[in-house]
C-alpha cells in the first residue's frame, strides 16, 4: 500500500459517492492523505491500513431504535468492544440495533463495510445523529473511508469535525463507551 497526498489521479473512474467525498474535502480545503487497497471487510484489513495511514482507522457502526424512527452512526475505537446496553443508557434509546443496509444507502449512499462519517454529507435531511465515543476525539487523526471500502482517509480530527461536520448540518454528542 502506498500513501498518496489528495485526491486519486484517475479520480474520473471512481463511483460518485467517492468522487463527492474527494470534491468536498477539496472545497472546504480540507487536507488528506489517501490509500488505495483491497476491500477492508473487516477490522483486521482496517488495522494493516492503519499502520500505512499512520491513523486509526474507527469503527463505524449504522445503529437504529427499536421503531427505527431514529438512527445513529456510532465513531468508537476499533478495539473496544460495543455494548448496547451501555450506549443505550447514555442516549436515552431503548433496544438499539443495527440498522438495514437499505437505511444505510437511503441516508447516507453507502454501502455495508464502508461506513464513515463521510457518509453524513449525503445525508440532506440530518436523519442520521452522530455518536462519538471520547477516544476518537482524543487522537490527531482520524482514519476513515471515503464512502467506499477499496480506500481510506487519513484527516486531523479537528478539520473533521470543525469544518467537514458543519458543512453537513451535522453535530455530535460524545458518548463514553467502556466495553467492560
Amino acid at each position: 500500500m502506498e500513501l498518496f497526498n489528495g485526491r486519486p489521479d484517475d479520480f474520473d473512474s471512481r463511483l460518485p459517492r467517492e468522487q463527492r467525498v474527494y470534491e468536498r474535502l477539496d472545497e472546504l480545503t480540507i487536507p488528506y492523505e489517501r490509500v488505495d487497497h483491497a476491500p477492508a471487510e473487516n477490522m483486521d484489513v482496517c488495522r494493516e491500513i492503519d499502520k500505512t495511514l499512520d491513523a486509526r482507522i474507527c469503527k463505524n457502526l449504522f445503529l437504529c431504535n427499536r421503531q427505527q424512527t431514529v438512527f445513529y452512526l456510532l465513531m468508537m475505537p476499533d478495539d473496544k468492544p460495543f455494548k448496547t446496553k451501555e450506549l443505550s443508557a447514555q442516549i436515552q434509546s431503548s433496544r438499539l440495533s443495527f440498522a438495514s443496509p437499505e437505511k444505510m444507502l437511503e441516508f447516507l449512499d453507502i454501502l455495508p463495510g464502508a461506513v464513515s462519517i463521510m457518509g453524513l454529507m449525503n445525508d440532506k435531511d440530518c436523519r442520521v445523529n452522530l455518536l462519538v465515543d471520547e477516544d476518537v476525539l482524543a487522537g490527531e487523526y482520524v482514519g476513515c473511508h471515503p464512502c467506499v471500502n477499496t480506500s481510506s482517509l487519513k484527516i486531523r480530527t479537528y478539520d473533521l469535525f470543525q469544518t467537514f461536520l458543519p458543512s453537513t448540518n451535522h453535530s455530535y454528542t460524545v458518548v463514553k463507551l467502556i466495553g467492560e
